[in-house]
């Protein structure tokens, strides 16, 4: 199966990106889910929690954003190797990977516990909404070891287009939530804490698994084995030069929804986050899609580049971004056609449904940067594929921080929109990055494809 997988990843681009995209597309919607479900138990907790859970959303992206950037790290060293055929360096690759995943872990879960409190607090956090945050970010930040090596583990899978293994891994563990989340947040009464744990547990089912096929099982391509383990230097560098701008991908994005949470708060309070929030689940879900093309593109991509094959790098591409438009336009339509009633979802209790409206407005009018989303996301992975991580990371803050920043801040504060303003800064300013992205990711192949020739 493992040397099936690694044909497919040297074979035709377009039915590489788009055998190895549904897979993806599966894993990463459950993935999402999590944050539905957890969303639709805690908002019988009222307002405040859903609140409080919001202001953790964006410590969370950069703890969740680490363990999946690494793992990003370890998908580009190890499809490159796959391309060049140097099956001991992807070897080497994977065993190094999962080192760096032990330690990152350990450093952050110190980093993360200290730094909580303070940071919900700058996010304009306070009385029972930070109490909510604190009880539920502490559980995720403490579990941090568990997300690291499930979304990792994943990385080391999709680095030599084993995409299925990662999909049945993520299955397990949102089965498992499923199970947990009403568990612990109304049978045991852990409340909002409860949402927290039930997430780490099952992320720590996921890990297992994967853990088991990589250092007990050892049926994939790339072997793991710490006997006679030596350090490589320059291994470990090609892996976080990927997964270092990877990981911050997401503080960036986690920077910009801070910003994003003071606007909003400055304007509407505790109401305008509960509103946020609640679109922003949605509109999380509606992304991934999109992000899991971008990661087979990245998968694939790292292949042609290690192979030297400037045409397939280019079809990937290509392919790629096609595709992802594609799901964009569904995925628009959908949030603006059923609006109201995907609003419901989060504000079925008296309580919270004067957020309903507002729900609403933010689907319909933030939703419609996916539309052009879907070319920008698949250029983005492939600078990672191609091991400039650093292009990605460049992509992000022009994106988030510079155009939808500042978009949101002319439309909602200067111009005086409120929060529709908000949310249509959101849209402009993606659209706006993601076409400028596709245009120098076009130039970026070119040049490459002159450097193979030459």
């Amino acid at each position: 199966m493992a040397n099936d997988n690694v044909e497919l990843m040297r074979g035709e681009p377009e039915i590489a990106v788009r055998k190895l995209a549904i897979p993806i597309m599966i894993s990463m919607l459950l993935t999402a889910s999590y944050n539905i479900v957890d969303g639709i138990w805690v908002a019988g907790l009222g307002q405040a929690a859903i609140a409080g859970i919001g202001f953790v959303t964006p410590i969370f992206m950069i703890l969740n954003g680490f363990s999946v950037g690494l793992g990003s790290g370890a998908t580009s060293s190890i499809s490159r190797a796959v391309g060049a055929r140097d099956h001991e360096r992807a070897n080497s690759a994977a065993t190094h990977s999962l080192l760096i995943f032990l330690v990152a872990s350990v450093i952050l879960t110190i980093v993360f516990i200290l730094i909580q409190k303070p940071l919900l607090i700058t996010f304009g956090a306070s009385g029972q909404s930070l109490a909510e945050g604190i009880k539920y970010g502490t559980p995720l930040f403490l579990g941090l070891f568990a997300f690291m090596f499930a979304n990792g583990g994943s990385g080391v899978l999709r680095g030599e287009g084993d995409m299925k293994r990662a999909m049945y891994a993520m299955i397990v563990s949102v089965l498992l939530n499923f199970i947990l989340d009403p568990l612990f947040i109304y049978v045991l009464n852990l409340g909002s804490a409860g949402a927290s744990l039930a997430t780490i547990v099952s992320s720590f089912a996921s890990a297992f698994v994967i853990m088991y096929w990589i250092l007990i099982k050892k049926d994939t391509y790339a072997h793991v084995t710490f006997k006679g383990f030596k350090f490589d230097s320059k291994i470990f560098v090609d892996i976080l030069k990927v997964g270092i701008p990877a990981s911050l991908d997401m503080l960036m994005m986690s920077l910009a929804m801070s910003v994003y949470l003071i606007f909003i708060s400055s304007i509407a309070g505790e109401y305008g986050i509960a509103a946020f929030t609640s679109g922003q689940r949605l509109y999380l879900f509606a992304i991934m899609p999109l992000t899991a093309i971008g990661s087979a593109v990245a998968a694939v991509s790292g292949s042609a580049f290690g192979a030297r094959n400037g045409d397939y790098l280019s079809r990937t591409h290509i392919y790629g971004t096609k595709f992802a438009m594609l799901f964009g336009v569904a995925m628009t339509f959908i949030l603006v056609v059923f609006a109201p009633q995907l609003s419901l979802i989060f504000a079925y209790t008296p309580e919270t449904a004067p957020l309903i409206p507002e729900i609403t407005n933010f689907l319909r009018i933030a939703s419609f940067g996916l539309l052009l989303v879907g070319i920008g996301m698949p250029s983005s992975f492939l600078y990672q594929g191609i091991g400039r991580g650093t292009t990605s990371l460049a992509w992000t803050i022009i994106r988030e921080v510079i155009f939808t920043v500042s978009c949101t801040y002319i439309f909602g504060i200067l111009l005086g929109f409120g929060l529709t303003g908000i949310w249509m800064g959101l849209a402009i300013g993606r659209v706006i990055a993601s076409i400028l992205n596709f245009t120098y990711a076009r130039f970026t192949i070119k040049k490459i494809k002159k450097e193979f020739s030459s």
